[in-house]
């Protein structure tokens, strides 16, 4: 069996259930503007590319630039009041970092959504997690499927592509891995579905944290 230094998690459904916190502000939003809302299920396939693109995709007709930047800072201004709420982490997620630290493997976080809000949020959840590095969306970094976040990580572990396992729920994860030539595991407690990993090819198909944690 291949032995892995390193491991890259995607957040949003992987680490951490997200999705209830991101709908209820989308949907206060939407409804102060007067648009319908979705459900959380529906939540689920818009979510994973960052903030904008969410707001974007929940609209049901196109705005103008100026008017998308209007309603993303709105939007930005609910979910800071609301991102601690519901959010928690998925079963097993703590005691499989603590385990995987325990082992010397080093541990990473990439993710869309937004540093400042992926930092927080880790901190919160995993404050005693010593990850080598806490990637979110940033200016002057391509988003995921970029491999860029992903290949800066690996550098900072002194690591090549090949020690190293990525982690995540979604196509945009299994895409990432695939370009920065890392294996690919994606976890099917999160937002997307089984079909999706195995199209995007999947090295690795985990049902539980533990499955994880047994593969080390």
């Amino acid at each position: 069996m291949k032995k892995y230094k390193g491991v890259i998690f995607d957040l949003d459904g992987t680490l951490l259930d997200t999705i209830e916190d991101l709908a209820d502000s989308v949907n206060e939003v939407l409804s102060s503007y007067g648009y319908p809302e979705h459900g959380v299920e529906k939540y689920k396939q818009k979510v994973g590319n960052g903030f904008r693109n969410l707001l974007e995709v929940s609209l049901p007709e196109k705005v103008d630039n100026d008017k998308l930047d209007e309603i993303v800072e709105r939007f930005v201004a609910v979910y800071d009041k609301n991102y601690k709420n519901k959010t928690e982490p998925y079963q097993g997620i703590d005691e499989l970092l603590r385990n995987l630290a325990a082992k010397g493997i080093k541990l990473a976080v990439n993710s869309n959504k937004r540093t400042d809000y992926t930092k927080a949020l880790i901190h919160k959840f995993f404050p005693h997690i010593p990850f080598i590095d806490i990637m979110g969306q940033r200016e002057d970094i391509p988003k995921k499927p970029s491999p860029a976040a992903a290949n800066m990580i690996a550098e900072k572990m002194g690591l090549s592509a090949d020690d190293i396992l990525y982690i995540g729920d979604s196509k945009t994860d299994m895409q990432t891995a695939a370009n920065a030539k890392m294996d690919k595991a994606g976890v099917l407690w999160g937002f997307r579905d089984l079909r999706e990993l195995k199209e995007n090819g999947a090295d690795y198909l985990f049902q539980s944290a533990k499955e994880i944690a047994d593969l080390f």
